[in-house]
């Protein structure tokens, strides 16, 4: 059976599973929808797919085999997630994976009964995704993300690696960044020693004002909150940083790599997360229900920082935050 071509996630392609080839089977096609709400040339994302599918082989599911999937690598424009979601609803898999909480939004405007596995979505149950942890109920469970407290945790780390800092801005997209992470971060400005403010962006045409703004304030720097918009423009966001002189930290590794320069990044392994839902992926095809599998937080979390970066920022890092690190990029 040849390889399928990718879904782009684009409102109005048509999308169908490829019934002929599935009668060429000797076994049973199970059909499962990977909605990922980023880019597909980002090399994050492919990697978390790639370990998903690893995941599901090493429980026995083969594409071509006995497994169908289906990929949407529909960017962060909500139009188009919404779109997608409607498209893979209509298809009816076995089980849909969704990353991030838009994609996860979107998925249950459309459908209640499809079985969703959801990965890298900030507390799921304050969002009102699921009923609790233990007992999720409805048709999703999976495995979260970023927890609310991750902002104190960045800005400490922030000024400990740049203690000029006076004023960190978090940078966010009002449409795509979940209203309950929002109100967190401003809860948590009045216990925070620097001054914290919001500096939001509709689209990727504003971030090159915005941040060159905030470098024309003294002791500036800035926080990108775990958004997918930020995730899917973070090569813009990063090249702006290192033009404007900002200090700023990251929600995760692929924003530190050595291509991608990023001073200093701190969040959940999600590519570990993509591996471990190949096993409720695994569990609903072979019977189980969602509502029944209980939510399963993070357990791998990395500390990445770019020295290259901090020498270019004129930063020295202090070593009690580089014992702590997961990954040094000379």
């Amino acid at each position: 059976m040849r390889r399928r071509d990718f879904i782009k996630g684009i409102a109005g392609s048509a999308i169908a599973w490829p019934l002929a080839a599935r009668a060429q089977q000797p076994e049973r096609i199970r059909r499962i929808g990977v909605l990922m709400g980023i880019g597909e040339n980002d090399a994050g994302g492919q990697a978390e797919v790639a370990a998903l599918k690893r995941g599901l082989q090493a429980l026995g599911w083969t594409e071509g085999r006995n497994l169908e999937v289906k990929y949407s690598w529909s960017g962060a424009e909500p139009d188009r997630i919404q779109a997608s979601a409607k498209e893979f609803v209509g298809l009816k898999p076995d089980v849909i994976v969704a990353r991030a909480a838009p994609v996860l939004r979107a998925l249950l405007t459309e459908t209640h009964t499809i079985p969703i596995v959801f990965t890298v979505v900030s507390d799921p149950v304050g969002a009102g995704f699921v009923q609790s942890y233990a007992r999720p109920g409805g048709n999703v469970t999976g495995f979260p993300g970023f927890e609310f407290s991750f902002v104190g945790k960045y800005v400490q780390m922030l000024t400990e690696i740049a203690p000029q800092l006076r004023r960190v801005a978090y940078l966010y997209n009002p449409k795509t960044l979940l209203p309950e992470f929002l109100r967190s971060v401003e809860s948590a400005a009045s216990s925070i020693p620097v001054q914290l403010f919001p500096a939001p962006v509709h689209d990727p045409a504003e971030f090159d004002a915005t941040l060159a703004a905030l470098a024309r304030e003294p002791g500036a720097g800035f926080v990108a909150l775990p958004d997918i918009f930020l995730t899917d423009n973070r090569a813009q966001i990063i090249a702006l940083a290192a033009k404007n002189g900002l200090p700023a930290i990251y929600p995760g590794a692929f924003w530190t790599t050595k291509e991608k320069g990023g001073l200093i990044s701190y969040g959940p392994d999600t590519v570990d997360l993509f591996y471990r839902a190949a096993s409720y992926v695994d569990r609903i095809l072979k019977g189980e229900k969602s509502a029944d599998l209980p939510v399963q937080a993070p357990t791998k979390y990395e500390l990445v920082i770019n020295l290259k970066t901090a020498k270019a920022l004129g930063l020295t890092v202090p070593a009690s935050l580089l014992a702590h690190a997961d990954k040094v990029i000379e």
